[in-house]
């Protein structure tokens, strides 16, 4: 009678057998331990080899009590996308996914590429395993990267990417794909031709820039009768913030939209409020915070393009882990999908 193959998958007992050497010899074999000799060495790698076998790492960190030690830096003042962050973060420390970690949350100027790197530097590295950005693009920035990376860190970015530094991965939605997006929506909820204004708090941040991109590709191409008006920073000030939209919503009759590529949502509306053009303009801004919810609930906001923030984190987490450990990255579980939020698909 023919044995039906197994479809377990090969264990340690299995490369013993394989390889005709003790339990014990095995595991030192795979922990790197001393005192085998480099013939039983290779009769162990040759083992585990012809069977496939796959280390489980989570069971090997289990057994010798590793944890990881991660840093999350965000950006600082009353950002609530980056309080969702958080929260998120909060969330996953508190379940499995966080398991034998160690979070800490910095807060960091977004303004500031000095400040930011003077609190990267003041972490202690050699009490780190990884660090996760989410910090603008400056030259300060990517040396301080590097320095992390000489040290031995595993770097991630979040939401904004610095592609031009030595980073090990970037998590977030393609930002350029987010700006397409957002034009393609505008263009087809603005019913006539006009002006369409372009708010952020910094075109240094790399997902405002890409955003840019991507939305005037699609509005030059498809939607010519509008016009889109060169992009307005906020820089993190709230007054500067209303003032411009004061100015503009009661200077530029063909105001027909506004694209909101960044935070600062709560001063923006709130400022349309006043202006009285709000209802008038189709508004579309990014991230599903609890003011963007609230305008789309009250019809304020036409859409806003989100991205998964639980996803987000424990990516981050997963992936932070797998540089540590030298494991390969699962692309397609990493990658963060662009979600169109409307009033009447608010999750």
């Amino acid at each position: 009678m023919k044995r039906r193959a197994s479809l377990s998958r090969p264990t340690v007992h299995d490369i013993a057998r394989e390889a005709g050497v003790s339990l014990a010899t095995v595991d030192r074999v795979l922990n790197a331990r001393p005192g085998v000799r480099e013939k039983t060495i290779a009769k162990v790698h040759a083992a585990v080899e012809r069977l496939g076998y796959v280390r489980d790492t989570y069971a090997a960190n289990l057994a010798r009590q590793r944890q990881y030690r991660f840093v999350f830096i965000l950006p600082e003042g009353p950002s609530q996308f980056a309080q969702t962050i958080k929260s998120a973060l909060q969330e996953a420390y508190a379940s499995h996914i966080a398991d034998r970690t160690l979070l800490k949350v910095v807060r960091v100027p977004q303004q500031d590429p000095h400040a930011i790197v003077a609190a990267l530097q003041s972490l202690n590295v050699d009490r780190l395993d990884g660090i996760a950005l989410m910090v603008p693009e400056t030259p300060q920035v990517r040396d301080a990267v590097s320095r992390l990376k000489d040290a031995g860190l595993a770097v991630v970015t979040l939401v904004s990417d610095l592609p031009n530094s030595r980073r090990d991965y970037f998590i977030g939605v393609n930002s350029v794909a987010a700006g397409r997006t957002a034009a393609l929506l505008m263009g087809r909820f603005v019913r006539s031709g006009g002006e369409i204004l372009v708010v952020t708090n910094s075109m240094r941040s790399r997902d405002s820039l890409e955003r840019r991109l991507g939305f005037d590709d699609v509005m030059s191409r498809d939607f010519s009768d509008l016009v889109v008006l060169p992009s307005i920073e906020a820089y993190d000030d709230p007054a500067r913030m209303e003032r411009v939209i004061t100015e503009v919503a009661s200077g530029r009759e063909r105001l027909v939209g506004i694209y909101s590529m960044g935070s600062g949502n709560s001063t923006l509306l709130a400022a349309l409020r006043r202006s009285g053009r709000l209802g008038e303009l189709i508004v579309i801004a990014h991230e599903l915070t609890p003011t963007t919810r609230q305008a789309l609930l009250e019809n304020e906001i036409a859409a806003v393009i989100a991205q998964n923030v639980g996803h987000l984190v424990r990516s981050a987490l997963r992936v932070l882990r797998n540089i540590c450990d030298d494991l390969p990255i699962f692309e397609a579980q990493e990658r963060v999908r662009i979600e169109i939020v409307l009033r009447e698909n608010l999750p």
